[in-house]
């Protein structure tokens, strides 16, 4: 599978990754303690928006009804996915494929000229030894990003991190819910202006993709910069894209149900949600809320993270 915004693996048969550990330790517990209990109710979800991408299926605008449920403010950190590989000696994906997709400007000249890029996306590249740990490849890690969102997990890589915490993934409907933060209908968590004043309020490419970023952040940023939004999520848009529980399609909501709705029952990909430090206007607008992308549940780069929700 390719996408603008995340390239994809082929599929290929790995076997179950290994279990997670079972009770929750006080590590998993506390992972699970800082949700933030949301009321539900009923919003006007997907977006007609002229910039829409209509083969995603953002629209149409419908009204959706979603039960309470709780979300975690933020993206799972490294410091966080780093306690639940510690306790269960879990390998992501992306250690058992012995590589996965990093930007190209992100690399050394050495490992640049030995990883090949995706056709489609020249400025990926598929890096042998890739991973959350060494996000850059070897010689690399996330020491000094603890509290930077962990990336280069696929979905079931954050199926496996919920097992071990009492969690699950957000539904769609409901992580679009909880990143509107009690808004109804507009682009942004703060509002239809990028940029108003001039202000810088999430992380995504600036400048000229992809040689030259203005922005604050190279890369990702800390899981709780910038402002939150209406029900304190941090980051809802930008920074990493976060996978949410349902399989992608980009018509099943056309008659689907509209109370609770948890995706079609069957599918090759899984949604993702909310864009990334990589989404620039040129290429990949996905950085609206109304926005939506997907990729195949073994894939991870080092701008796809996740949320936890229960």
């Amino acid at each position: 599978m390719l996408s603008c915004c995340t390239p994809g693996r082929e599929p290929v048969e790995l076997g179950l990754p290994l279990p997670v550990a079972a009770p929750p330790s006080a590590a998993a517990l506390r992972a699970a303690r800082q949700l933030i209990a949301l009321p539900g109710g009923t919003f006007l979800m997907g977006a007609e928006d002229p910039d829409g991408i209509a083969a995603d299926g953002e629209g149409p605008v419908r009204p959706v009804t979603v039960s309470g449920f709780s979300v975690a403010p933020t993206a799972v950190s490294n410091a966080e996915f780093a306690s639940f590989a510690r306790e269960t000696g879990y390998l992501t994906e992306a250690e058992r494929f012995g590589s996965s997709f990093v930007f190209e400007g992100f690399l050394t000249d050495r490992l640049r000229a030995v990883s090949p890029p995706v056709a489609a996306t020249p400025w990926w590249r598929a890096v042998a030894g890739a991973s959350w740990r060494a996000p850059e490849g070897p010689g690399s890690d996330f020491a000094a990003r603890q509290q930077h969102p962990v990336v280069h997990v696929s979905w079931h890589d954050a199926q496996a991190y919920c097992a071990w915490s009492g969690t699950r993934l957000p539904t769609e409907a409901e992580w679009e819910y909880a990143a509107r933060g009690g808004r109804e209908q507009q682009r942004y968590p703060w509002g239809d202006e990028l940029a108003p004043g001039g202000r810088e309020l999430l992380n995504i490419w600036q400048g000229v993709f992809p040689t030259v970023q203005t922005g604050r952040h190279r890369g990702t940023a800390p899981v709780r910069s910038y402002r939150p939004n209406g029900f304190g999520l941090y980051n809802p848009v930008g920074n990493v894209w976060e996978w949410c529980a349902d399989r992608f399609s980009a018509d099943f909501h056309l008659t689907g149900p509209r109370t609770d709705p948890v995706g079609p029952p069957d599918g090759p990909s899984r949604v993702m949600r909310g864009g990334s430090h990589m989404c620039h206007a040129s290429y990949c607008n996905r950085y609206r809320l109304g926005a939506r992308s997907s990729n195949t549940p073994d894939s991870s780069s080092g701008n796809i993270g996740f949320r936890v929700a229960s």
